[in-house]
């Protein structure tokens, strides 16, 4: 998918010339302060029409077209709702701004311009506006349809422009576009990565896509090969990938932006299943195809890694990316298997679709050798956590409380919403195993606490952050900015993270 141009403007509203003109108004306050008036006096009073006859109210989700008759430069006004003044937020303008997107590109227009909110949440900067803006439009104009022979061409809207009221105004929201651009187009990248079908995104080909932002970033990469991992005593990602005849990856990309260059860096690890059929414990086979989707947590920290890298964040980070294919076949690690993890911990694998906490599990070990300041693994990890937690929330689980109070506020900053739930080391008597260190499941109860916990015993004492995205990494509808199958979800939160650290 093709990127939209995003930019930022200072022009009277009444003369700009455009395809669509789209006004973000709040319920029950009327025309937007100022633009609203000048554009109803050009209109003849259409707009107070409108607001009287209640064909637009302002409702979270509304939209309404209607065309001007050349009485504007503009052809279209889109008005869209962002819901009542007291509930708005960031993410009501990201949600409103991916409603207009998808009406501007059902009006067959190719470029729009959006005017600034009159009304912004209290505390907002231009920056925060501008980048949330920028990211409902290009999340909300996502569409995958690189294997459909009926794919629709020549409808991807192209360009945005962002009026500003004052030209005082440009340069924060030039820098908010920026990074929207970033978080968004890192978002798209992870969504087009889990689309793909599994034949063609294999742990082979994650590899190579780290090799193109590589080169492209300047970034630092090695690639562990299935010998480079029998040498170090990775058993637990070596088991989990046996049963395919797909080779496991080790993929480790350095980015160095801090001005210490023995400043302790930030580490992400993310869970890279390129397919989960179970393995010998195989999974039903309804829904069994979203499963292509279970390296999204891997998908999200190559992602974040060529994003910091792309605006060039003052700091340190490390992204592992630990790559497998979890399928049954003759020389398949079987239930009842012992393991050998790369720390020294022996794990007997009761289940072997509990694949994710035994491939993270060399994953975290390894990044302990890079003293982080922070280490976060990011996973589809559980079904307990959709449970648990629906699709609104990912579970957060971690020992430090001031990295989860930064990831909190950074998930609240991109709506993308984190939910701790306890840690406690009562839960890992489910994990006690009778022949082994440990077993890799616990029994139906709390599956996603003594996920989380079997985990914490491979990260020693670095201050650490596991995030279960089973509950928001698929979405069964499209919503306003959020389409229909793989969401991406957990990405802008990671790059929002290391925005807010750099700062």
């Amino acid at each position: 998918m093709n990127i939209m141009r995003v930019e930022a403007k200072e022009r009277p509203i009444d003369t700009e010339t455009t395809d669509a003109l789209v006004l973000l108004s709040c319920e029950g306050e009327g025309l937007p302060k100022q633009d609203g008036a000048i554009l109803d006096r050009a209109l003849g009073g259409a707009l107070r029409q409108l607001l009287q006859s209640k064909e637009f109210d302002g409702k979270a989700g509304e939209v309404v077209l209607f065309h001007t008759h050349g009485k504007i430069p503009a052809k279209r006004l889109i008005l869209v709702g962002l819901g009542k003044k007291h509930d708005l937020g960031l993410d009501q303008i990201r949600q409103a701004m991916g409603y207009a997107v998808k009406r501007v590109r059902q009006a067959k227009s190719v470029a729009f311009t959006v005017a600034l909110p009159s009304v912004v949440p209290q505390g907002a900067s231009p920056i925060d506006v501008g980048q949330t803006m920028t990211e409902g439009a290009i999340l909300g104009s996502y569409q995958f349809t690189a294997y459909r022979s009926d794919a629709p061409t020549g409808k991807e809207v192209k360009a945005m422009t962002i009026l500003a009221p004052q030209k005082d105004l440009l340069r924060q929201l030039s820098e908010g576009i920026r990074r929207g651009v970033a978080t968004a187009e890192a978002t798209v990248f992870v969504r087009d990565l889990c689309n793909h079908p599994s034949n063609v995104m294999t742990p082979t080909k994650i590899a190579q896509e780290a090799k193109v932002i590589a080169k492209e970033t300047g970034v630092a990469l090695k690639i562990l090969e299935q010998k480079d991992m029998e040498q170090l005593g990775m058993g637990a990602l070596l088991g989990v990938a046996k049963g395919s005849h797909e080779p496991p990856k080790f993929i480790i990309l350095r980015y160095h932006g801090a001005k210490k260059k023995d400043e302790r860096p930030v580490v992400l690890v993310g869970k890279t299943i390129t397919f989960d059929t179970g393995g010998i414990s195989l999974k039903p086979a309804e829904n069994m195809e979203q499963m292509k989707a279970d390296m999204t947590g891997g998908a999200e920290v190559l992602a974040a890694m060529r994003a910091a890298a792309r605006l060039k964040l003052p700091l340190n980070l490390i992204s592992i990316l630990p790559a497998a294919e979890n399928m049954p076949g003759g020389r398949a690690m079987r239930p009842g298997d012992v393991v050998k993890t790369l720390s020294g911990t022996t794990v007997e694998v009761q289940n072997t679709d509990a694949e994710g906490r035994l491939i993270l599990s060399d994953g975290l070990a390894y990044a302990m050798q890079f003293k982080p300041a922070a280490l976060i693994d990011i996973a589809t990890l559980t079904g307990a956590c959709v449970v648990a937690l629906g699709q609104f929330a990912i579970g957060m689980f971690g020992t430090d409380a001031t990295l989860k109070e930064a990831i909190r506020k950074a998930g609240l900053r991109a709506g993308e919403r984190v939910w701790e739930m306890p840690l406690w080391e009562e839960y890992f008597e489910q994990l006690r195993s009778e022949v082994a260190d440990m077993r890799n499941i616990g029994g139906r109860g709390g599956g996603m606490i003594t996920a989380a916990l079997f985990l914490s015993k491979f990260v020693g004492d670095a201050p650490w952050v596991h995030l279960d995205i089973a509950s928001t990494d698929w979405s069964e509808r499209e919503r306003a900015y959020i389409p229909k199958g793989p969401t991406g979800i957990g990405t802008r939160l990671l790059i929002q993270f290391l925005i807010n650290r750099s700062l």
